[in-house]
Parts: C-alpha cells; structure tokens; sequence
C-alpha cells in the first residue's frame, strides 16, 4: 500500500485565517471542531503553518462519511429541540 499523496500549499492563499473575509469562509465547511475543512469539494488539513490537501481517496471517503454522520446528527438534535420547543398537544381519552 502506498503513502497517501499530499500537496502542501501556504496559507497565504487564504483558505482558513483569522483574517480571511467571511464571504470566503462560508465557502468552506469546517468538519467537527477539528483541523480539517472541506472547500471546493476537497479536503484540507490547515494547521497555523500551512494546509495539506489530502488527495488520498481511502481518507477523503473517511471524511466525507464522518461529515455525513454529523450532519445527520446535527439534524436529529435539531429536529428534538424543535420537538422540545412546540407546545404539547392535547391526548385523547379520558381525563382527570
């Protein structure tokens, strides 16, 4: 098994910074509070000396699968808070 490729640019192109614009950091989808952001359809690693692509498929599969599950996670706790929010409606049947 080979060594996953990598591509190593600065961030002076600056995808993730304390100064970039936020019309550039919507574009770009954090996964999970980690080191790792999804923009223009590929990974990258950024860390404050750089970003790393990840061109290694078996890992972007990885990622894309975990970001799928937190976005479906996110929905679900969503969706009871939602729940939780709407007032409880009546029961039919007897009452006290």
């Amino acid at each position: 098994m080979s060594a996953p490729k990598l591509k190593v640019l600065s961030l002076g192109a600056g995808l993730v910074s304390s100064r970039t614009p936020s019309s550039l950091l919507t574009r770009s989808e954090r996964l999970a509070r980690s080191p790792v952001v999804r923009r223009g359809g590929q990974w990258w690693l950024v860390t404050g000396s750089g970003s790393i692509l990840a061109t290694d498929p078996t890992f972007a599969g990885e990622l894309d699968r975990f970001a799928a599950a937190m976005t479906a996670a996110d929905q679900a706790v969503a969706d009871l808070r939602s729940q939780q929010d709407d007032p409880p409606t009546p029961r039919s049947g007897r009452q006290r």
